[in-house]
């Protein structure tokens, strides 16, 4: 609404509203015939004043409803931004990299009198096992997540346990995925350990324990961790599987 409507409207109803006054000033004498007339008229007045006030109550609820639609899409933009950037940090290491075939050879470089002879075949490196490792919660499952249960936690600091819960998966397969002869002492015992906990519930699935948390990453297991892990069964990251003593976590 421009200004010089502002001051409009600022004198209609300075107008109106000395009409008031002066009818009030009359009300003694509003009995009187030739004065019900005028009485009536500025009733109607009245009524123009309120349907007047009525629309630019409309007016400046839908203006603060537009500014409330425009500051959640300004959230949501920053908060897709910051995914984005998230997953631009963290692209996992086994997805597909861009190579170039050695045998593709430059025709205007080679030499047509000269026959070029076909490299040796190399042999094919031993296929590694894919380690299993947990996904990242997305934005959409965060805003499902029931408020009691992820309290002031946001959305960066469950997927920083994610990060730091597949550290512990990977340099945990890794050791079990080496030759057992090549292991050093420490890995070696850390190998006996690993097969100890395993169970029938745990054969074919990935898993890791506190004690590998506490030995491949800097996550504290306290009351934080427990309810981050609560919100990953909730997500269906993870599920636990518990026997002598131990609560093993099983990526899902």
């Amino acid at each position: 609404m421009a200004f010089s409507e502002l001051d409009q409207l600022y004198s209609y109803f300075t107008e109106k509203i000395g009409i008031i006054k002066n009818t009030l000033s009359l009300r003694n004498i509003g009995q009187e015939p030739n004065l019900k007339k005028l009485l009536d008229k500025i009733g109607d007045e009245i009524i123009v004043v309120h349907q007047l006030l009525n629309k630019l109550e409309s007016e400046i609820q839908y203006h603060e409803q537009t500014n409330i639609s425009l500051k959640e899409l300004l959230d949501s933009l920053e908060e897709n931004h910051k995914d984005v950037e998230h997953l631009k940090e963290n692209i996992p290491p086994y997805l597909p990299q861009l190579t170039v075939n050695q045998n593709c050879v430059n025709e205007s470089q080679a030499d047509p009198g000269k026959s070029v002879p076909p490299e040796p075949t190399k042999k094919p490196p031993k296929e590694q096992t894919m380690i299993k490792e947990m996904l990242f919660i997305t934005a959409e499952e965060f805003s499902g997540i029931p408020s009691y249960m992820k309290s002031r936690l946001t959305y960066c600091q469950i997927n920083d346990v994610i990060k730091e819960i597949n550290t512990a998966v990977v340099s945990k397969y890794k050791i079990l995925h080496q030759p057992k002869k090549s292991l050093n002492s420490v890995n070696r015992n850390l190998y006996h350990r690993f097969m100890d906990e395993e169970t029938k519930d745990t054969k074919g699935h990935y898993f890791i324990v506190e004690a590998d948390i506490k030995e491949f990453t800097t996550l504290k297991v306290d009351k934080r961790f427990h309810v981050i892990t609560n919100i990953l069964r909730h997500c269906r990251r993870l599920s636990e599987v518990r026997g002598k003593g131990l609560t093993r976590y099983v990526i899902t």
